[in-house]
This record gives C-alpha cells, sequence and structure tokens, in this order.
C-alpha cells in the first residue's frame, strides 16, 4: 500500500473524531445481517453485510425463531448460486445448497434441493405457455417460513413446491459461485411478505 493510500485510510478514520454536532441523522443500520462468522473460505461479504459473492455459502447472524419469518434475496449478477435455510452445521464450503442434511434450498438451475436430493424441478416455460419464468439478475426470490413449511416466491409470486420437515434452528442461507451476487433482503421489501409474515426479528425483540 502506498504512502498515499496510507494517509487516505487514516484521514477517513480520523475523521470520525470529531465533536461538531451532525447535520442530518444517519439511518440505524440493520443488526441483523450476513454472517461472517459463519460463511466459507473463500465467500466475500460487502455492502454492510447485505451482498454476497466468492465462493461458499454463508448464513444469517439472526435465527428464524418468529412463528412467521420473511426474507428477500435478489439476483444482482447471475452464476451458481442457491437461496434458502440452514443450521449452522451445514458444510459452507460447499457452493450449492441442499446439499447435506442441515441445508434446504432453490437453486439457480431451478431445483429445490435437501440432503443431496431433488426435492421439486420447477417448471420453466416461456410467457405464452403460463409456466415460472427462468431465475435471471434481477429477479427477487421471497422466502417465507412459518415452522411447517418452507415457500419460495419469485417477483412476488408464489412457487408452489413447499418444503416441510425442516428440522433444527434455521438461518437465512445464501450460497454463490461462478460470478454470481446475491443481495439480501432484510427489511423494506420489494414485494409484499405473505399475509401474517414479517421481517426476521431479533429473539429479545420478540418478547
Amino acid at each position: 500500500m502506498s504512502s498515499v493510500s496510507v494517509f487516505c485510510c487514516l484521514k477517513g478514520c480520523l475523521d470520525g473524531f470529531n465533536f461538531k454536532a451532525p447535520t442530518h441523522n444517519i439511518p440505524k443500520p440493520n443488526p441483523i445481517q450476513l454472517d461472517t462468522s459463519f460463511m466459507g473460505y473463500e465467500v466475500v461479504i460487502v455492502k454492510w453485510g447485505q451482498r454476497a459473492c466468492g465462493a461458499g455459502g454463508v448464513l444469517g447472524n439472526a435465527p428464524l425463531v418468529q412463528s412467521k419469518s420473511y426474507f428477500e434475496v435478489k439476483i444482482q449478477q447471475g452464476g451458481s448460486w442457491s437461496v434458502g435455510l440452514a443450521t449452522r452445521q451445514t458444510d459452507l464450503s460447499l457452493t450449492v445448497g441442499g446439499m447435506d442434511e442441515f441445508s434446504w434450498t432453490l437453486c439457480s438451475d431451478h431445483i429445490l434441493r435437501h440432503n443431496k436430493q431433488e426435492l421439486h424441478k420447477l417448471n420453466i416455460a416461456s410467457n405464452s405457455e403460463g409456466g415460472l419464468q427462468s431465475l435471471q439478475e434481477g429477479d427477487i426470490i421471497g422466502i417465507s417460513f412459518d415452522h411447517i413449511q418452507l415457500k419460495f416466491y419469485l417477483n412476488g409470486n408464489e412457487i408452489d413446491c413447499p418444503i416441510s420437515n425442516i428440522k433444527g434452528t434455521t438461518y437465512p442461507a445464501l450460497y454463490v459461485d461462478d460470478g454470481a451476487i446475491l443481495d439480501i433482503i432484510l427489511e423494506n421489501f420489494t414485494y409484499p411478505p405473505p399475509p401474517g409474515f414479517d421481517k426476521i426479528m431479533l429473539e429479545q425483540s420478540l418478547l
């Protein structure tokens, strides 16, 4: 790193230590984000814990403990990816979700997986055929979980392939590879959650 770069870094840090009154209110960051303590070695987390890239899996830092939880994932850039739920026992070095007994995911090849099993193959069709459209950049995948069923939504429309028999304490799970970039959306959703569902809340806020 050059001396100019070092100076710029130091200046950026030191500028935070001033006693001037703030000129505007800075929004408080969401304490729920992707967890750098539970991610694959080749995963990169940026954008204040909201974006995953690189290769491997990463969990959210808050479990889905409320009765009806909802979050969204935006496909920021295509590649190989999986989204869904997993427990902390899952193997986050894997680049595809659903390849062990501790993860349940929708994958970029349109397959819902758990424990190396293909639970559902989504029906992909053109607009004129009335099927589900191919998952692509810019799409929003919604995920809801009520401790009975895990459901996925594509751009606000439910994918009619629920997954049940999910066991253990689960967390949001994102897997990326081959240039994929995923953004997790934990509030201010693009599409309204299903009736009765809400954003993931920290356990103490449920009391």
